[in-house]
């Protein structure tokens, strides 16, 4: 994968949203057990992501390419809940999930394109 690979590029876009969400959770609503866990599985997503991008075989660049989805997917789990119990409101929720969702979706593609 290069610099401009729009994966590449994409998830560490949002890993910095992630980062940028929890300074607010942590400082604005003093929440510090969720905004923890998305900032370790949305920064981890553009993590493995480079990891892939170095990958030796097709096999470990499938592996890595999953536990980023699998991160992903956690993500989108932890902005429900902050979602949910109304530390982040409606229009921030939307933005955030929907590049979350969009990195699922690129992911399960260049997965599902690797093993064919």
């Amino acid at each position: 994968m290069k610099e401009d690979n729009i994966i590449v590029v994409k998830s560490k876009s949002f890993a910095i949203r992630v980062i940028n969400l929890y300074n607010y959770l942590k400082q604005e609503k003093q929440e510090y057990v969720l905004s923890k866990q998305i900032l370790k599985s949305g920064t981890s997503i553009g993590a493995n992501v480079r990891e892939a991008a170095r990958a030796q075989t097709k096999a470990d660049f499938v592996a890595k390419s999953s536990i980023a989805l699998k991160e992903a997917d956690e993500t989108c789990y932890w902005l429900e809940l902050l979602h949910e119990t109304a530390y982040i409101d409606e229009s921030s929720y939307n933005s955030i999930y929907a590049d979350a969702n969009e990195l699922v979706k690129l992911l399960v593609s260049i997965i599902k394109t690797a093993k064919q």
